[in-house]
């Protein structure tokens, strides 16, 4: 045993000595690779593992924020992912009007997991109108589960539902044909078609 406690002992001071050496990497001074484009400016880092980081920001604000902000992987001087935020968020994570991202944020989302708070279009989204396999809106959902006022999905659940298996006001599901719901979708398909004309062709043909 006591042969165990020096050899743990020993490894914990080489690793000690290890990470003094290293010092703290925050503390550096981090050298981008800088490009000045017409429209804005890349700052880009590569680590010596090649993990790759990359953020844009363009020139143009507006409301404050730059028009267009764009990153990609850990920012060097934090360790940490950096939310993009813009007019226009793209990253893994984003905050913007628009934002576009794994987790985002915005008055039109987009992203695995969303919030919008007109539109949101994601994987898992909360929204006045959402669309996702999992799709909580308040006007409109429509999903695999979804939510809304008049929802439309596999499972849905809301005033006016279309769906396989439905609760709500009026329903038209495999079980019910409520004529309000009827006409409900009915309406609804005829206002889509005339927004996008290929949608009434397709269901005439």
């Amino acid at each position: 045993m006591p042969v165990i406690r020096n050899a743990l002992h020993i490894k914990k001071r080489f690793k000690n000595a290890e990470l003094a050496d290293m010092g703290n990497l925050l503390m550096e001074k981090i050298e981008y690779q800088l490009e000045e484009t017409t429209h804005g400016i890349w700052r880009r880092y590569v680590y010596p593992s090649g993990e790759y980081y990359a953020e844009y920001s363009s020139n143009t604000l507006i409301f404050g924020l730059p028009l267009l902000h764009y990153t990609r992987g850990k920012c060097p001087e934090t360790g940490r992912r950096k939310v993009a935020k813009g007019f226009i968020a793209v990253g893994r994570m984003a905050l913007g009007v628009i934002a576009i991202g794994q987790a985002s944020a915005g008055l039109i989302a987009l992203g695995q997991a969303s919030v919008g708070l007109i539109i949101c279009l994601a994987q898992a989204g909360i929204g006045i109108a959402a669309i996702g396999q999992l799709a909580f809106g308040v006007a409109f959902g429509a999903g695999q589960l979804a939510t809304g006022m008049t929802a439309i999905g596999q499972m849905a659940a809301g005033k006016y539902v279309l769906a396989q298996f439905g609760f709500g006001s009026h329903l038209w599901t495999t079980d019910h044909s409520d004529p309000a719901a009827i006409q409900r979708f009915q309406d609804l398909w005829t206002q889509l078609s005339s927004y996008i004309p290929w949608l009434g062709k397709t269901l005439n043909s």
